[in-house]
């Protein structure tokens, strides 16, 4: 026999260290049916992927042995499980009509209901803190059955480094810089389907799960050796205050419109900014423009000011004097604010 709990403790713990292969899976998907009282819930499938501003469903099936009784006082109870898997932070609780969702959940979720068999998590209005794995949890009298549903969101990652040059951030300071450029911190998993997505970046950068990493896909001597395999290379877990490094965010789709603001004449950080506005929009950031160049293929050669005093230019489609060799988003630096040599990206309601 298996303790679920138990069992879910291990796999949890296992799907964070590493990826999950697929026979991994189905070993784990018989140790999530396997409790042998009469009680059990199912996730399929059981990673589920959506957008930034969509909805998305994270399935959960009771599956109750026909011989009980009917009991009104089954409680569904559905967590969001952090990276530490220290802490388990309360999303909703329903017992009969009674329901409950809590924090940043509130008004965003409800239980889906189509049967009562069916205690799947209906999410709204999707935001980037919602990407990460979810706990179904059914307790039924002193029985109890749990499963876990993981939340992915379609996205880019992308490393940033602030004005003073690489290696100044702590933990904190990342986290705040990557909310100025409307993401997150990127977790060890989004890094890794960047790195499989041909991501290629010298410099260490902070993760959501206090790690710092980098990818690399065409190894050489400066990032780790030029005879060392191609992968994601780790510092492993770092102090949060103490250590600095730069920081990979991650960003999805939004809502609006993100473009280059046609001008006859060159413009300063302040003339762009002003330009922007008297357009009914704001400067873009640089998570505007990575999910704009990488979610809807938006190609431009011209390089722009962006809100953080940076200049960029996305391309899509490569082509001499713009990228040659690869789709990328061309980094100018942080020039003098008073330089009248760039346009400007905007950000403004949809179109």
């Amino acid at each position: 026999s298996v303790d679920l709990r138990e069992c879910v403790s291990v796999v949890i713990a296992l799907d964070y260290a590493t990826e999950l292969t697929q026979e991994c899976v189905q070993i784990v998907y018989l140790c999530m049916v396997e409790n042998g009282h009469g009680l059990s819930v199912t996730s399929h499938p059981s990673r589920v992927l959506s957008r930034s501003g969509g909805n998305a469903t994270l399935p959960c099936t009771i599956h109750r042995d026909q011989s009980l009784a009917p009991n009104r006082k089954m409680r569904i109870k559905w967590t969001k499980l952090t990276f530490d898997l220290l802490t388990e932070v309360d999303v909703l609780a329903a017992m009969d009509y009674h329901k409950r969702s809590y924090g940043s959940y509130h008004g965003r979720v409800h239980l889906c209901g189509s049967s009562p068999s069916d205690a799947s998590l209906v999410i709204e209005d999707i935001t980037l803190d919602d990407y990460g794995r979810y706990k179904c949890e059914v307790i039924d009298g002193l029985e109890d059955a749990t499963v876990v549903v993981s939340l992915d969101l379609e996205g880019v990652v992308f490393p940033y480094s602030p004005r003073l040059g690489r290696y100044n951030f702590n933990f904190q300071d990342a986290e705040r810089a990557c909310r100025e450029q409307d993401g997150v911190v990127a977790s060890p998993q989004q890094l890794r389907e960047a790195w499989r997505g041909g991501m290629d970046w010298c410099n260490a950068g902070w993760l959501s799960d206090g790690s710092v990493q980098y990818p690399i896909t065409s190894p050489r001597e400066p990032c780790g050796g030029q005879n060392t395999p191609a992968g994601v290379r780790t510092y492993g877990l770092r102090n949060k205050n103490m250590n600095h490094y730069d920081v990979f965010c991650f960003t999805s789709h939004y809502n609006g419109h993100f473009y280059f603001l046609p001008h006859v004449t060159k413009l300063t950080y302040d003339e762009a900014a002003a330009a922007c506005r008297r357009d009914g929009a704001r400067m873009a950031t640089v998570g505007h423009m990575y999910a704009a160049w990488k979610l809807s293929g938006y190609d431009r050669c011209d390089a722009g000011w962006l809100a953080d005093g940076s200049v960029r230019y996305p391309v899509a489609r490569p082509r001499p004097r713009c990228s040659p060799t690869r789709p990328a988003v061309g980094f100018l630096g942080f020039p003098d604010k008073k330089h009248k040599l760039y346009g400007v990206y905007c950000f403004g309601p949809g179109r």
